[in-house]
């Protein structure tokens, strides 16, 4: 396993495992593995006995019946899903069907309320067909990739916001959704996508808490109106030309960066090609 910052920060077996796709004449092992692999991303790593299998919806996945996509949406409704989930409160709820089927975190309060709205008209299936059947999940996923966790890369166009809080949806690939967390099924990201707040990005442990809604507060020069300034580490510059020679002295850096500046610096270091490794308040 590398030392680098994804073994650290506990997703080092998402950056290592290559996604997984449906193509014509797979084996019966290969198609086994698609299937485990949709439980696993779909269920949030929770273990799956073999009495809980979706005989059906499997047996059509193989004979061709099934896209990847269909496959997955089997799942997402079925009562496995339910059982595990569905009596999480709302916005848990919620952000769980982002990580499961989008591999995200929520980016904004109005994602979380678009959904919301979705489930006070108490139509559940639909709630996970507006992951399933959005433009967002075709040009990830399309009909014949497995789902995986995304939302912890610096893609071009995705959000700060977004970024720092699937570090507390994903926590290691030995966890599942619901696991080695003291929120246990209490929402984690309620109040901190509502008030648009980045969180630290930290190691995960074998419990852990939501951290403060707010940061620290700084003073003086280089601090926002609002006096929060985070700390950003960043590793694994190299130019984005196709030499790929770094015009960086070392390949880690740190800046400290007003709060009202993060989006901002968070897009300058993608375009330079850096990677985030760390977001902490000072």
């Amino acid at each position: 396993m590398p030392f680098g910052p994804a073994s650290r920060l506990g997703v080092s077996l998402f950056e290592e495992t290559p996604p997984l796709e449906w193509v014509p004449g797979l084996s019966e092992e290969e198609a086994q593995t698609l299937i485990k692999a949709v439980y696993r991303q779909v269920l949030g790593n929770a273990y799956v006995m073999e009495s809980e299998r979706l005989t059906v919806p499997e047996s059509q996945f193989k004979r061709g019946e099934l896209s990847v996509r269909e496959f997955v949406r089997a799942v997402a409704k079925s009562d496995l899903y339910f059982s595990r989930f569905g009596d999480t409160p709302r916005y848990r709820f919620i952000e769980l069907n982002f990580r499961h089927l989008l591999g995200r975190a929520p980016n904004s309060y109005d994602e979380m309320k678009a959904h919301s709205a979705i489930l006070d008209a108490g139509d559940f299936e639909a709630e996970i067909d507006s992951y399933l059947d959005s433009d967002e999940y075709q040009n990830t996923f399309g009909e014949n990739l497995v789902p995986y966790i995304r939302g912890y890369k610096t893609e071009a166009l995705s959000h700060m916001i977004g970024f720092t809080h699937t570090f507390q949806l994903v926590r290691g690939a030995s966890t599942s959704s619901l696991k080695a967390d003291l929120a246990g099924k209490s929402p984690k990201l309620n109040s901190l996508v509502i008030n648009a707040t980045p969180t630290p990005v930290v190691p995960p442990g074998t419990t852990f808490r939501n951290p403060p809604v707010s940061s620290r507060v700084r003073l003086g020069v280089g601090a926002s109106e609002e006096g929060k300034v985070y700390r950003i580490e960043v590793t694994g510059y190299r130019a984005n030309a196709v030499n790929r020679v770094s015009k960086f002295r070392r390949s880690n850096q740190v800046y400290l960066v007003p709060f009202d500046k993060l989006s901002e610096e968070y897009q300058r270091i993608h375009r330079q090609g850096g990677v985030i490794a760390s977001i902490t308040p000072v």
